[in-house]
């Protein structure tokens, strides 16, 4: 029970108020309260237990995942629970399903892009799940490149259907989860052909399966994709193969709120701006950015208990060895996820603040903040899952040999999470559209164009191309002032320099494609810039709660000064800091590593997580890491004999071989 005094001993060294930063956390005490009564909810029934997940094969994993699947449905109905707490449930359920899709994607496809007659047509009985449905949009041969899709949706006048068809094998849908087994319906994307004009990419409704048998309808081949990697993780949801030979659908089954097709066959605008699709992706988008956060608090929290609770090294005249957290090569690496896990959490909830802006724009007709609210959630979402995918990575290596264990939750979690990083947009695509949104910026600043928001820095660009960093001390970064004139100068200067460089190429595309690596790292100072800065809005505002806000103050230094010392290069190259200053900074950074030291237990237990929801061993909130991992071992189905199935037939006859040779 050593371990159990371990954490016991870590907590009582807070010097912050710990509930209170779980309410900060959360983003509200109402946000709290839910979260908190739906992880109990989970972790209290045995009927959402995972313990055994990574074992089972594959047919058995996917059955359970339906079952619990229908069991949280059951519960949510029984319970009456709201949509915010069913949410929460799915969410702590913690294990991907159809109905990720079907609530995450299918029922905002058709909120976004149907007109108000398809969706009291459609979402009842979406909301009731009396149909399940999916978002059919990347291709076997396209994912990215959306305008390239293959699949066609052609109008016949004749009978006032389209006919869906896949022309190509490449054409296939492919990888739509919820699509393989499960869904009786898709939001399919296909080209939409009139009196043979194609007119690109358009949604449309289609019925996959009988909602009687549940077998695939005529000329639809459907199917799943295959093992994914790693153990459990996303092998239980059932990704998709879809194939359509001239499948027939009603006219009216096409999304028609931005455009139509009429009976006659014409194509036409509608009178609702097409803009509005944008609203679909910017909420998905800050959706994704906020489950970063989620996923690096939990990879945090794991390594940083563990790193309370190991011992390695540094015993003086048998006493007990060095608690691993405390050697500096270790929080130099855990510390700056444990701030970025935090960073992240106030970018996620900013961008909450900016879909209900531009929601509310877009339904006035204000298309001003476009631009700038794509750029945002296509950076944001390429630098947080990144980042989260690196960091889970991290976290594994700082748990040591035994955050290789599946025991450990670390090798699923990655598992799970790393494919963030394609989906909704590749990361690097992602960051050339933020690229060209900054060069598109900077050649309009001529024009006396002002830029807002968050790239209003950029209005002061003969400033930040021309001041010199006047830090002098090393406590002088923990200014904000200074800290954010670091990161404005350095983006600008990386951007200008691009555009300068781009100016050189006659065809401005050859030069986007040559550049197109100097042009991502100006994407990432530029989001970079963004998390900093959200971080610091967070900090001016009323922060309740004794020693919270000093806390977050420490993090949101480690976060901005690791930054800078990974990134030194870029802060020196473009002149705005001297090598001095750079090491200042490191020095800064060292004392803030050593400040937050104390707290970085209560700071894990402030993301409140459950034992269930962690799924880790080496997380425990108890600490009591060792006799758990020995009896965990005793649970895999190899143990369940001494001696292994294959032994009379493998190993004996090679034994006995041996021996027989010895003797000779």
């Amino acid at each position: 029970m050593e371990a159990v005094d371990y954490l016991t001993d870590e907590r009582k060294k807070a010097a912050f108020d710990v509930e209170a930063m779980k309410i900060v956390w959360a983003g509200s005490r109402h946000a709290f309260e839910v979260s908190d009564r739906m992880a109990k909810l989970v972790a209290n029934d045995s009927e959402f237990q995972k313990d055994d997940r990574t074992m089972l094969p594959r047919k058995e994993l996917f059955r359970n995942t339906l079952r619990k699947a229908a069991y949280a449905w059951k519960r949510i109905i029984e319970l009456h629970l709201s949509e915010e707490e069913a949410s929460e449930l799915r969410f702590y359920m913690d294990e991907p399903a159809y109905t990720d899709l079907h609530w995450g994607m299918f029922v905002p496809a058709i909120k976004g892009q149907g007109t108000d007659e398809q969706q009291q047509e459609w979402l009842p009985l979406a909301y009731k799940m009396q149909i399940i449905g999916c978002y059919a949009q990347t291709e076997l041969g396209h994912g990215s490149n959306v305008q390239g899709l293959e699949t066609t949706a052609t109008f016949d006048p004749t009978t006032d259907e389209f006919v869906i068809h896949s022309p190509t094998l490449t054409s296939c849908k492919w990888w739509p989860g919820g699509l393989g087994k499960v869904s009786t319906h898709a939001v399919v994307y296909a080209r939409l052909i009139t009196d043979g004009k194609d007119h690109g990419v358009h949604g449309f409704i289609v019925q996959l399966r009988s909602l009687e048998d549940h077998k695939p309808l005529p000329r639809i081949t459907l199917g799943d994709i295959g093992m994914k990697f790693g153990n459990g993780a996303y092998n239980t949801m059932d990704n998709g193969v879809l194939r359509f030979d001239h499948v027939r659908i009603p006219r009216n089954q096409m999304l028609m709120r931005v455009s139509q097709v009429t009976r006659e066959g014409k194509y036409k605008r509608s009178d609702v701006p097409w803009q509005l699709v944008y609203g679909t992706m910017v909420y998905v988008r800050q959706q994704i950015v906020s489950d970063a956060s989620c996923a690096l608090s939990r990879a945090v929290c794991i390594a940083t208990r563990y790193s309370a609770v190991r011992r390695q090294f540094g015993s003086q005249d048998g006493g007990p060895e060095t608690q691993v957290i405390d050697y500096k090569t270790q929080q130099s690496r855990l510390f700056p996820l444990l701030a970025s896990a935090y960073a992240f959490r106030f970018a996620g909830e900013w961008l909450k603040w900016l879909y209900t802006d531009v929601t509310q724009r877009l339904q006035a007709n204000d298309f001003s903040t476009l631009p700038e609210a794509h750029a945002c959630t296509a950076g944001l979402k390429s630098l947080t899952t990144t980042a989260t995918a690196d960091g889970i990575e991290e976290c594994r290596k700082l748990c040591g040999g035994h955050g290789y264990l599946c025991s450990s939750g670390l090798p699923e979690l990655f598992a799970v999470y790393v494919p963030a990083c394609t989906y909704e947009g590749d990361n690097t695509v992602l960051l050339l559209q933020v690229a060209r949104f900054l060069m598109k910026t900077l050649s309009q600043l001529s024009s006396g164009k002002q830029p807002v928001g968050t790239i209003s820095y950029m209005g002061r660009n003969e400033h930040l191309m021309k001041c010199r960093c006047s830090v002098e001390r090393s406590e002088d970064w923990l200014k904000h002032t200074k800290v954010l004139e670091a990161f404005e100068a350095r983006t600008i200067r990386i951007s200008v320099s691009c555009a300068q460089n781009l100016s050189k190429f006659e065809n401005p595309e050859e030069g986007f494609a040559e550049l197109s690596a100097d042009l991502v790292e100006a994407a990432v100072a530029h989001c970079q810039l963004i998390v900093v800065s959200k971080f610091i809005e967070k900090l001016q505002q009323d922060i309740p709660g004794k020693g919270v806000k000093q806390q977050l103050e420490t993090l949101c230094g480690i976060y901005s000064l690791s930054l800078v010392h990974k990134h030194q290069g870029e802060f020196l190259a473009t002149s705005y800091l001297t090598p001095k200053q750079a090491s200042l900074a490191n020095d800064q950074l060292r004392s803030l590593l050593t400040k937050v030291r104390p707290n970085a237990v209560a700071l894990v237990d402030a993301f409140s997580y459950t034992d269930h929801y962690l799924g880790s061993i080496l997380g425990r909130y108890d600490g009591n890491v060792y006799p758990k991992l020995y009896e965990a071992a005793w649970k895999d189905p190899l143990n369940e004999s001494d001696v292994p199935d294959g032994y009379h037939e493998y190993v004996r006859p090679l034994l006995k071989q041996q021996l027989h040779n010895a003797r000779l």
